[in-house]
């Protein structure tokens, strides 16, 4: 009998974490921190599609987070439309967005990338904290709740199975574009844009494909974490935000999918362990990430894996 491939070992293994993480969840704090990583895990897998895989950094993702859940707050509490169909049009629209400005950005590379990157976030927080005629200014707006065809998606078991099931698709989704033609293009492109275009990738076209994606990506997961809060404010688009998803790629491992999900994991549930340190959880916390960082200097997955490949007979 053939083996079954490694990826597909591990789909079945992350199926069966998210089948029984709700038989060990006491209560709903706990359920509201799954579901938070698992939204925060989505966009991370996207975002290391860009920068693990691609090697194109992006310090401007948490823009299209905010830009994602604004417009779907604004088009289903002011214009009345489905909260279903706004979340449609606003990863629509974002990814438009997206694809405007990647050519461009895209042309950059290394600190000048991630300065543009920054600037765009820096432009979306802006705008959605002085539009306050739309978006409620700097104290921000409520968001209904979020419904399908007139049944309205409440509690939390019903948002953690969303969590979950929008988790797992992105992991088999990532997984196989990786194993795809189009992923060993991309992984190209982060070894050598020269030795990519010599074998006939066209470099930019698929680096400007990628970008969308992961825009599209976290617009989406952006409008279900408005919807599931019920309030947004200008905060989710900022700097911080975006820091904060980027080093859930470093931390997990750059170019490995499931390094994405334990590094979200792991930066989620930090705060929530080391708040026993009163007062000093910041530095706790960035003691930790540090002694993270050198003992685990590719992140933590591809770090352990390659360990483990030393010491198997």
């Amino acid at each position: 009998m053939n083996k079954l491939p490694s990826s597909t070992r591990a789909l079945m293994l992350l199926a069966l974490v998210l089948l029984c993480l709700p038989l060990v969840l006491p209560n709903s704090f706990y359920y509201d921190v799954a579901i938070r990583v698992a939204f925060n895990a989505v966009i991370a897998i996207g975002l290391n599609l860009l920068i693990g895989y691609t090697g194109q950094i992006s310090l401007g993702h948490a823009g299209f987070f905010g830009l994602g859940a604004y417009a779907s707050a604004i088009l289903s509490s002011r214009y009345g439309w489905p909260p279903a169909l706004a979340l449609v049009a606003a990863a629509a629209g974002v990814a438009t967005l997206a694809l405007l400005v990647a050519r461009p950005v895209l042309r950059l590379k290394g600190h000048y990338l991630a300065m543009a990157t920054l600037g765009l976030g820096i432009i979306i927080m802006i705008m959605l904290t002085n539009e306050s005629a739309l978006t409620g200014g700097p104290d921000g707006m409520a968001v209904p709740p979020f419904s399908v065809f007139g049944r309205e998606l409440s509690g939390e078991k019903h948002w953690y199975a969303v969590g979950a099931v929008a988790l797992w698709l992105m992991a088999w989704t990532a997984l196989n574009l990786i194993n795809a033609p189009g992923g060993r293009a991309l992984q190209a492109i982060h070894g050598s844009e020269i030795a990519a275009l010599a074998v006939g990738v066209d470099v930019a076209a698929m680096k400007v494909r990628v970008f969308v994606l992961s825009a599209a990506v976290a617009s989406v997961m952006g409008s279900l974490s408005a919807h599931y809060v019920g309030f947004v404010t200008p905060g989710v688009a900022g700097f911080l935000h975006s820091i904060e998803l980027v080093t859930m790629v470093v931390l997990g491992g750059m170019a490995s999918v499931f390094g994405s999900i334990i590094g979200t994991v792991v930066l989620t549930l930090l705060p929530q362990l080391l708040s026993a340190f009163e007062g000093w959880e910041t530095v706790a916390f960035g003691a930790v990430l540090m002694l993270c960082m050198i003992l685990l200097p590719k992140g933590v997955v591809p770090t352990l894996r390659a360990r483990l490949n030393r010491s198997a007979p």
